[in-house]
């Protein structure tokens, strides 16, 4: 009996001390408010624009914060980087997605289609990749996390495209990684260059119209360049003008 409820003491104390406390918790919510906050500053005006100043100002907390809980501006940054990188990430494996029971090419362009309404629900994401393109990765480079967070979607196309190529329902020779980037590039550019190309060819592209055309486009693409030359069938899409 003393031993059972020695047992039931140390099980409680252990929960007690794994629970985290009020004032744990309150440390994170505040932790997790001055990130949501630095997301939008570094969005908006990147690295160099941002200031720390603001940023605790709009948490409502006193500077000495910042520094506090991520160690400085570059540190911040960085962990802004890591986080809406692996909210993607986390995303992309969420996706319902059976790689050894799906029909390869669907199961790509699903992929494709989860990447184009990510970007179009996370402008964010967009605004900070363009930011760290122009300073050529400089600080995405210091982050160790971000690598080892690509290696399970590309495992997934590699996947899918094995199968693909022995079912002959894809033509051989598709790299991952090329794959990969093709799609994101097909999901990002109409986006992240909407406002310059708007205006340059007098056509809105934010419009849902366009943007619903564009993805049609893009399915095209994906499953001419996927498919072996008996499978392929490409079905006309017909342009349209959002103004």
């Amino acid at each position: 009996m003393v031993r059972t409820t020695q047992s039931t003491a140390k099980a409680d104390a252990d929960a007690s001390a794994a629970a985290p406390t009020r004032r744990q918790q309150l440390a994170a919510k505040t932790r997790e408010r001055m990130l949501k906050i630095a997301i939008r500053e570094f969005a908006e005006k990147g690295f160099s624009g941002a200031r720390v100043e603001t940023i605790a100002r709009r948490s409502k907390l006193n500077i000495r914060m910042i520094y506090h809980y991520f160690g400085g501006k570059e540190k911040l940054y960085v962990e802004v980087l890591e986080h809406v990188l692996a909210k993607l990430r986390e995303a992309e494996l969420a996706v319902s997605l059976d790689e050894h029971a799906v029909d390869p090419v669907a199961g790509i362009q699903q992929l494709y289609d989860f990447t184009e309404e990510h970007f179009s629900t996370h402008p964010e994401l967009l605004s900070l990749l363009s930011w760290e393109n122009l300073h050529r990765a400089r600080y995405l480079k210091t982050s160790k996390r971000i690598p080892a967070m690509s290696s399970p979607v590309l495992d997934k196309l590699h996947t899918l495209i094995r199968r693909g190529e022995t079912g002959g329902t894809l033509r051989r020779g598709i790299d991952p990684l090329h794959l990969y980037v093709t799609l994101v590039s097909l999901a990002y550019f109409h986006k992240s260059n909407a406002h310059t190309i708007s205006r340059m060819f007098d056509t809105e592209m934010l419009a849902p119209a366009w943007q619903a055309a564009h993805k049609a486009q893009a399915h095209e693409l994906v499953r001419a360049f996927l498919q072996s030359g008996e499978m392929a069938e490409v079905v006309p899409v017909r342009a349209v003008r959002g103004r």
